[in-house]
């Protein structure tokens, strides 16, 4: 419960100024409802986001306003987030990341819109245990294409033996992920997503490319596997986006995956709501695996 002060108000533990401050203003959603929001979500959110660092899209004023990217520690971090340094990961400076429910409203405190974490945990962050195929859609492709697209890596997944989950992004894709045991270096996870997504282009060109140029896209739908290396990260699961009406990345159980399926429904106002009426995580399963990559 959220104790009104003249100026800040206090929300799970975490001291938030401004909170009548409008992030979205479409919605007329506020520092307030957004620190609701993640104090509603993050029993489900923080198994996928917790102690891995993370990379952040901060708009202090707003999803209109200007925004930037912030990777590392920097200035007026507020205490209940945790730093940890990276040898051999870029610089030397520390990187950010979670470790409880108040670590989700203190970067709501910062003007955080969107948390991106590595496939790679703080004790371990040069052994992943994810891989992530982000599903980008070109222009004019339709929705119902990428969710044929998710559905035939699933089948390609399956076929290897391998267990995958899905969500949407908050945008106009899918991700694709694969819980894998933390045995594997960054360049070998790497390495075997490119070869799985060329696999699948190469066997369908006229519908799929794994070549980031924009001007190819056209008509086709991008298999993003450059996520899975060192420093990378693809937005957290239950993670707002910084775009208009307040998306929100979202898991789905695959039997959700249909042509009916329309991803801006998932948002700060309908989230929550969804995961009341839930009778099962969808990714409940995840953290349970620990997949070996065929050779």
């Amino acid at each position: 419960m959220a104790v009104t002060t003249a100026r800040a108000i206090e929300a799970g533990g975490v001291r938030l100024s401004h909170p009548d401050r409008v992030l979205y203003p479409e919605q007329g959603i506020t520092k307030r409802d957004l620190a609701q929001y993640y104090l509603a979500v993050a029993t489900w959110m923080l198994p996928h986001v917790a102690r891995r660092p993370i990379s952040l899209v901060r708009c202090p004023a707003g999803q209109e306003k200007q925004c930037f990217f912030q990777r590392h520690v920097g200035s007026g971090v507020p205490s209940q987030l945790g730093e940890v340094a990276v040898p051999g990961f870029g610089d030397a400076e520390p990187f950010l990341y979670i470790k409880d429910a108040a670590g989700l409203v203190a970067l709501v405190q910062m003007g955080v819109l969107e948390i991106h974490p590595w496939g790679a945990q703080i004790d371990r962050p040069d052994r992943p245990d994810r891989v992530i195929f982000d599903l980008d859609p070109g222009e004019g492709v339709p929705f119902a294409d990428v969710v044929a697209a998710a559905k035939e890596l699933r089948t390609a997944l399956t076929r290897l033996e391998l267990t995958s989950f899905v969500k949407t992004t908050g945008g106009k894709g899918l991700h694709v992920v694969v819980p894998i045991a933390r045995r594997y270096d960054w360049p070998a996870v790497k390495s075997w997503a490119k070869a799985f997504a060329e696999a699948i282009a190469d066997a369908a060109p006229d519908r799929y490319l794994i070549r980031m140029a924009k001007a190819e896209r056209r008509g086709r739908i991008f298999i993003d596997y450059l996520r899975n290396d060192a420093t990378s990260s693809a937005v957290a699961p239950y993670s707002t986006r910084a775009r208009s009406g307040a998306p929100v990345a979202t898991p789905l159980a695959w039997r959700e995956l249909g042509p009916k399926l329309a991803p801006a429904a998932f948002t700060v106002a309908t989230v929550p709501a969804r995961l009341k009426k839930l009778k099962r995580d969808p990714w409940a399963e995840m953290s349970g695996l620990a997949q070996r990559l065929p050779v």
